[in-house]
């Protein structure tokens, strides 16, 4: 190229430079968190269903008290609870048998799962009422707390209500339960439903709310997953913003990580080990492959990659056992995985 105009070659050969750099650091991150070594083995077949009960989309897993046993949440069999007499909650035990199931005709669409540190079953339904099917009507944007044995010991949010206030929740996504027992609420799922997470004590009265829809620190689009270190602080997965946003249990803001892609599903080990799954980064978050993100929730350094290995973006849940054994479920391929360390 022959530059007559030296001042307005200077520039297109600035942005030239400053575009290359900028695509360079981006490909070298990219890589950091895309080309992790990949030590695990996949197992689609370890868990054990019935013909006539398959498993449905599932968002979400969680690990029983016992250590081994792996609790599910899934859309009776389908993408949805509407119409099913199938009970969603099912305990199955480290050799993938099932044993115990519950929680048959609650539910319109299961989503976020969690086991609290009595052995309590904690889930969130967040769909409502469509204004077609009446069979929707009275159901959803709700979250509820069992016992192991199926026994319902409480109920948060109003029967098929979307709302903003201190007693309403608009699509709940996760729910996690402190030591001390207070209960913290991922609420909203996008479009139009709320972007915000509450706080409530033990016995279900309202705390607090923090959040609001946005990409600045302290807001939300999405916040789709929820974990606690050691520390005691909450590890928000901001999904539809690409970002885990870490706050004390007060709210107040403390950083955010963006190396673990698109967050859908997250736990945290009792070694400080933080697993991420990224089940959206194709097509929304460029130059990420979608997957199991291992790491640090002390430093957020990212240690291991389990790349999706039908690529299909719905492995949504992840959870890990005392034992190192690292499970995922999938919501359109409707399944469960099993990831052994080679």
């Amino acid at each position: 190229m022959v530059c007559k105009n030296n001042k307005k070659c200077s520039l297109i050969f600035g942005f030239i430079v400053v575009f290359s750099f900028e695509n360079s650091v981006l490909a070298q991150v990219n890589g950091e968190v895309n080309d992790q070594s990949e030590p695990y083995s996949l197992n689609q077949d370890h868990f054990n269903f019935s013909p006539d009960r398959p498993i449905g989309s599932t968002a979400a897993m969680a690990l029983d008290l016992d250590g081994t046993s792996i609790w599910t949440f899934d859309r009776c069999g389908d993408n949805w609870c509407v119409g099913s007499d199938i009970a969603p909650i099912q305990k199955f035990d480290a050799s993938g048998n099932l044993v115990t199931s519950f929680g048959a005709n609650m539910f319109n669409r299961p989503h976020g799962i969690h086991v609290d540190y009595e052995g309590n079953i904690w889930v969130t339904d967040f769909e409502g009422p469509d204004g077609v099917d009446p069979r929707r009507d009275g159901k959803g944007h709700q979250v509820f707390k069992f016992s192991s044995e199926g026994e319902l010991l409480m109920t948060l949010g109003k029967p098929g209500i979307a709302g903003d206030g201190p007693d309403e929740f608009n699509k709940p996504s996760s729910v996690l339960v402190a030591p001390n027992g207070d209960i913290f609420v991922g609420d909203g799922h996008g479009g139009d439903s709320n972007a915000r997470v509450l706080k409530f004590s033990s016995d279900g009265t309202f705390i607090k709310t923090w959040g609001g829809s946005g990409s600045a620190p302290g807001e939300f689009n999405e916040p789709h997953a929820l974990a606690m270190d050691s520390a005691g602080r909450l590890f928000v997965g901001d999904r539809a913003n690409s970002r885990v946003q870490i706050f004390d249990q007060d709210g107040n803001f403390i950083d955010e990580w963006n190396q673990f892609g698109r967050p859908s599903g997250m736990v945290i080990d009792s070694n400080d080990i933080l697993y991420i799954a990224d089940s959206s980064s194709v097509g929304r978050n460029p130059g990420w492959q979608e997957g199991i993100r291992i790491g640090s929730a002390k430093t957020g350094d990212v240690t291991a990659f389990i790349e999706d290995p039908d690529g299909d973006g719905s492995q949504e849940g992840v959870v890990v056992d005392v034992n190192g054994v690292i499970y995922g479920s999938l919501t359109g391929g409707m399944a469960l995985r099993r990831y052994v360390e080679n």
